[in-house]
């Protein structure tokens, strides 16, 4: 007897490998798989303007990283002590104008450098609404806190969406004709919008995506997070204590069933064998000088030398320096 609603996802005829270029923008929710794949040692850069939740502010932050062009102060906003971006999340704000655009500097720059060899882009849409800043009408990817009454609420359009993404998407694959783009949208929902609202927003989002799929046949591809959160994990056990955002035990079965969708078998075998060894790296003993730790340790160091001589591809400087260090 089946007690759930399984949906079926076919294995996805674009792969993403260990040496895979990748590029996370979007919703709180592409920040959790870009983490999980950071933690599994793929070649990721996520999310270089922090968390953005509407179309229009994802593709301009594509845009500007494809144009090289890096922020100057004139682009900033002062507001209650506090420089902000209004392209960039919160966590780029600083009391001082060098202070944000060093945080602003350090994340895009290396993300424009990538961005030319990029060959996934994972792209979460979070929500269709959206606010204009009514000095220059341009859509803001946060609003800081700054009064309601310094901006234009707008709800995006199916067709304003697609028209505004085949652009994108037909910049980035004229710098490289082998780039792909891996949209979602995310499951958490916007219930501030309200709840018709917020299903209006979603079916926006998905048609759009939908469109860009016909328009990019080759080049565009869907993965449900949405339905595999919203019928598959439907209980409210899969959900945190506000009742909006997946647990660790949701996004880890989204995860996996990510896994199995654009993973080979052999790079989820790569995958289990690094879990067990980042697992040894990620243990903090009590007593680090026992000959039993040192044992330990030894051995821990034979298996990452071992993972490395027989996946070259794969940078494990890092964790070589941690080891040390322990």
């Amino acid at each position: 007897m089946e007690f759930r609603t399984a949906i079926q996802i076919h294995s996805s005829d674009t792969p993403i490998t260990h040496t895979s270029q990748i590029m996370l923008l979007g919703s709180c929710f592409s920040s959790h798989i870009g983490n999980l794949l950071l933690r599994h040692k793929f070649r990721v850069e996520e999310n270089p303007f922090g968390i953005l939740y509407n179309p229009f502010s994802i593709s301009q932050a594509i845009n500007r990283l494809l144009s090289g062009v890096s922020f100057s102060e004139y682009e900033l906003i002062y507001y209650q002590g506090l420089y902000h971006s209004l392209m960039h999340h919160g966590q780029f704000s600083d009391t001082e104008k060098k202070g944000c655009l060093e945080k602003i500097r350090c994340r895009f720059e290396p993300a424009a450098e990538k961005i030319h060899r990029t060959t996934h882009f994972l792209v979460t849409f979070g929500t269709a609404y959206a606010y204009r800043w009514k000095e220059n009408g341009e859509i803001v990817g946060n609003c800081h806190q700054i009064p309601a009454d310094r901006f234009i609420p707008v709800r995006l359009s199916v067709e304003e969406i697609v028209e505004d993404w085949k652009e994108v998407i037909g910049a980035a694959i004229n710098e490289n004709p082998d780039a792909r783009f891996l949209f979602t949208v995310s499951p958490i929902r916007h219930w501030k919008d309200g709840a018709h609202e917020n299903q209006l927003s979603k079916s926006i989002l998905h048609l759009a995506i939908d469109r860009l799929k016909q328009n990019f046949p080759e080049v565009v591809h869907y993965f449900p997070a949405y339905e595999l959160m919203m019928d598959e994990l439907r209980d409210y056990r899969f959900y945190t204590e506000d009742m909006m955002h997946p647990t660790p035990l949701a996004i880890e079965y989204i995860w996996e069933r990510f896994s199995d969708t654009f993973f080979s078998e052999k790079t989820r075998s790569i995958n289990t064998e690094w879990a067990q060894i980042r697992k040894g790296l990620d243990h903090r003993p009590i007593y680090p000088d026992t000959p039993s730790f040192l044992s330990f340790k030894s051995a821990l160091s034979q298996k990452l030398e071992m993972f490395v001589a027989r996946y070259p591809e794969i940078s494990c400087d890092e964790e070589r320096n941690l080891l040390q260090s322990k």
